[in-house]
């Protein structure tokens, strides 16, 4: 296909765009502050829906856009309006963010020209691109997932003028913080351009998540006023300290939405294309916003791969996660893991051998895909999430669970034959309570989203250790601190990938929001300066054990049988009086308390002690010749684990809790 989007020569700048049913296309110039249309030029047909111009004397930095004109019938998917101007879907930068106006989505002959209120697509030359290094990350890393505007937007050591944005990432103290906490890769929330819902600007609100986009290659400006190079610079200083970049991108559906919403791009380019449809003409919400790309379709698939590609080569990125992913691997609406986009993806000479990470689940039908994407990709696993809140939360029954998921997940990961855990294990995400609103808050509370308290998830399997939010009782206090240090243990000491989202770390809280995606203000915005530094130890106490015991980091899924020559099994499933757990303790109902134990490469054995129940415990750990136990974790600021007097394997563990002793030899 002929290579789409502005190509800029020293003779002047060649425009190509795609559509199958459009009669008519035209670029508009606009002057350099992309305010006043200086010339409408209409694209050539060349076949096979290209259209094309090259256009003589125009220069590096010219504002343009589209315009498309065919027949106008929304009820048979067409929506062509010349007075609509369309941004490029290959532009790679634009001059302004989008804004919601009524007039983007009025209806032909209604709303007048919408180049007003349009940003304009910049014909760019892409800054020098860097080495393609091989990725950071691998697999049973830590992923750090971050809303890059309210990650540094009230940090007091990033410049006033930094914060909120790309770059403010690659400040010393931000890099130190990541280090600190162990970080493999950063896992950057949507920063391409996007629109708010058109909902959100009555209500006062903005869209503080980036889900909702438009343009795929071309940068927010809010959040990278640099363009390119500043994404680019960033992931070079990442780098530089050990951490790889990892961009979560949507190609599920776009800011256009349902059949109310603005025309943008693609809707008026070709909305019959680039959007599936049903039977009837209405576009399919396999999303839950309005409208679903066809991913299916030959020209969006090499848009997606072009997107893609663009993001390596110009800025060398470790990978990406994929929002809503079954919609990439959906053919004629039915999810198939072997979709033409998803085997282009892993068999792409550029993109083969980069972080591939699904969020494995739609809302269409057959939606729920956990475990069935295959190799290499990473699938965020909400059975782990779930899992691990309901043990915490005290239900009955969830030991045998627990260890599943501690295991690796073999039973959503396996189902191939499989040696090593997909999973990438999570207790809170941007999506739902923080991890500190997970142990304070039983219900959700959602009110400032303008929706009556409507919105979001209404079990979030969360508890709030005595009363509803903020509280100055000190035992409740320490009850939801010991809580959390229990659900980061937890996660710490889990086989496959983990992530934390940005915060968790340190206590950050929402107020018990779960839908926080319209608040760009304080109640996303992390609060530095009110972090819980004795939370902030733990954790980064943690991120020293899992990186100096690879048995922790490791993803191959225990087994309970000895590996590779040892006779020690890889790990054995103990009571707290350190014998084995038979059939009828793991099915006893009653229990809250487990050990792993764990063997290390060096020959060693980590326990993992976890006391799920209110009451303090005497944990037994088993004698080995030329052994002795230790603490793995030495902290001042948490005293949780005391060992009693005797032989030296007996720790009284108190109730809440989960803590690790490293066997060493004496």
């Amino acid at each position: 296909m002929t290579q789409l989007g502005a190509t800029i020569t020293p003779e002047g700048i060649r425009f190509a765009a795609w559509s199958s049913s459009a009669r008519r296309l035209w670029v508009s110039i606009f002057d350099e502050q992309g305010n006043r249309e200086l010339d409408r030029l209409e694209l050539t047909p060349e076949g096979d829906g290209m259209h094309v111009l090259f256009v003589s004397g125009l220069a590096l930095g010219a504002r343009y856009g589209l315009r498309a004109d065919g027949d106008y019938a929304p009820e048979r998917g067409l929506w062509f309006d010349p007075d609509k101007l369309l941004t490029d879907p290959y532009a790679v930068e634009i001059d302004r963010p989008y804004a919601y106006h009524w007039r983007l989505a009025a209806r032909r002959n209604e709303g007048a020209d919408t180049a007003s209120v349009m940003p304009k697509a910049v014909a760019k030359a892409l800054p020098s691109a860097p080495p393609i290094l091989p990725p950071l990350f691998r697999p049973g890393g830590l992923i750090y997932e971050l809303n890059v505007r309210a990650f540094t937007k009230l940090h007091p050591d990033v410049p006033q003028e930094q914060r909120g944005t790309i770059a403010a990432l690659a400040h010393p103290a931000i890099i130190e913080h990541l280090q600190r906490l162990g970080v493999s890769a950063v896992e950057l929330m949507p920063v391409t351009a996007s629109i708010d819902e058109r909902h959100l600007p009555p209500l006062g609100l903005s869209n503080a998540w980036g889900y909702n986009p438009v343009t795929f290659m071309a940068l927010d400006p809010r959040l990278a006023p640099g363009g390119l190079t500043e994404l680019q610079d960033t992931v070079a200083a990442l780098r530089r300290a050990g951490i790889g970049t990892i961009l979560d991108l949507v190609f599920n559906h776009t800011g256009e939405s349902d059949r109310l919403g603005p025309t943008l791009s693609l809707r008026g380019l070709d909305n019959q294309a680039y959007y599936r449809h049903r039977p009837d003409g209405m576009l399919v919400n396999d999303t839950g916003t309005g409208n679903t790309i066809a991913c299916d379709h030959p020209v969006v698939r090499e848009m997606v791969l072009d997107t893609l590609r663009h993001f390596v080569r110009q800025a060398d990125v470790d990978g990406f996660r994929f929002d809503l992913a079954p919609v990439l691997g959906r053919v004629d609406g039915t999810f198939d893991p072997e979709a033409p986009l998803l085997r282009a993806i892993t068999h792409d000479p550029v993109l083969r051998d980069r972080v591939l990470i699904a969020e494995p689940w739609d809302i269409g039908a057959n939606g729920y895909q956990l475990g069935n994407f295959r190799p290499p990709f990473l699938e965020w696993n909400d059975r782990y999430r779930d899992d691990v809140r309901r043990f915490w939360r005290g239900d009955a029954g969830m030991v045998g669970a627990l260890a599943t998921r501690l295991a690796g997940s073999s039973d959503a990961f396996n189902g191939a034959g499989e040696p090593a855990s997909r999973s990438v294990n999570f207790i809170a995400a941007h999506d739902g309570m923080t991890l500190a609103d997970i142990v304070s808050y039983e219900r959700k509370h959602n009110g400032a989203n303008g929706e009556q308290n409507r919105d979001g998830h209404n079990e979030n399997l969360s508890w709030n250790n005595g009363t509803e939010g903020e509280t100055d009782d000190a035992a409740i206090t320490k009850a939801r601190f010991d809580d959390q240090c229990a659900l980061l243990a937890t996660l710490f000491v889990s086989r496959g990938t983990i992530m934390v989202t940005a915060g968790d770390e340190f206590g950050r809280t929402q107020k018990g929001n779960n839908n926080a995606y319209a608040q760009d203000n304080a109640i996303t915005w992390l609060d530095w300066a009110a972090r819980d530094q004795a939370l902030e130890r733990y954790a980064s106490a943690l991120a020293a054990l899992r990186q100096a015991v690879p048995a922790l980091s490791a993803t191959r899924f225990l087994t309970g049988q000895a590996v590779d020559g040892s006779d020690i099994p890889d790990v054995s499933w103990l009571t707290e009086t350190g014998i084995p757990l038979n059939e009828s303790d793991w099915n006893d109902s009653s229990r809250h308390r487990l050990v792993m134990l764990l063997r290390d490469a060096v020959g060693g054995r980590l326990a993992v002690m976890i006391n799920g129940d209110r009451r303090q415990c005497v944990f037994t750990l088993p004698v080995r010749d030329g052994f002795h136990w230790r603490a793995a974790i030495e902290t001042q600021a948490i005293d949780l684990l005391r060992p009693l007097p005797g032989r030296g394997v007996n720790f009284m563990i108190e109730g809440r809790t989960g803590n690790g002793g490293a066997g060493k030899g004496s």
